[in-house]
């Protein structure tokens, strides 16, 4: 016996998923959650940051097409903001004040479960109340609920990874003092603009 939601996967069910991947998928190319991810992976292992980036948007998305645009009004916007500020900043002055080990020895990642909420929590503040999560609700408002999420949630998962997948290759290339350099500075130009937001 065919299941009763079996039918709803063709035709308008993935008409919705497929504009909603399209959509958002465009809108996330290059934004700040995928260099998040690719920041990250140059610095740790590649899949505990996928790991956490798509656990951070299934949540997101979840609750965009449940609640809609109102779930980014339960809590102040300034209170957000300034969280993500505070995070970024840290996570960029402990990058700058890293220093190498010695060459030879192999290098020392944080444990993959650490990794995985850093990065979940890292993408859920930045991206909470984001265009992209408003978007989302606005197309589960119009569309099939599971279909919009389950492309918003494909689409994101792609460029997670595509962000991994070049962090994971930079690393491979430039020496790993310089890539906390950069990551370190990457995070403190995201905290100054989490600010300006403030005003």
């Amino acid at each position: 016996m065919t299941p009763d939601w079996l039918p709803g996967l063709s035709g308008q069910w993935l008409g919705s998923a497929g504009t909603t991947f399209l959509l958002v998928g465009l809108a996330e190319f290059g934004d700040k959650s995928q260099l998040v991810c690719m920041t990250l992976a140059a610095r740790n292992r590649g899949l505990p940051v996928l790991v956490g980036a798509i656990a951070a948007f299934a949540v997101l998305n979840l609750l965009a097409v449940l609640f809609g645009a109102a779930v980014a009004a339960w809590l102040p916007e300034w209170l957000v903001t300034a969280a993500v500020a505070v995070l970024f900043a840290v996570f960029g002055i402990s990058a700058l004040r890293y220093q190498e080990e010695d060459e030879d020895d192999d290098v020392e990642e944080a444990p993959g479960h650490g990794i995985v909420a850093t990065t979940f929590l890292l993408i859920f503040l930045a991206e909470f109340g984001d265009k992209t999560q408003l978007a989302v609700a606005g197309l589960g408002s119009t569309g099939e609920p599971t279909a919009v999420w389950a492309g918003a949630t494909a689409a994101l998962a792609v460029t997670s990874a595509l962000g991994v997948f070049a962090g994971r290759k930079l690393l491979n290339r430039l020496p790993l003092k310089w890539i906390h350099r950069v990551s370190g500075i990457f995070f403190l130009l995201l905290a100054v603009f989490a600010v300006t937001r403030l005003f």
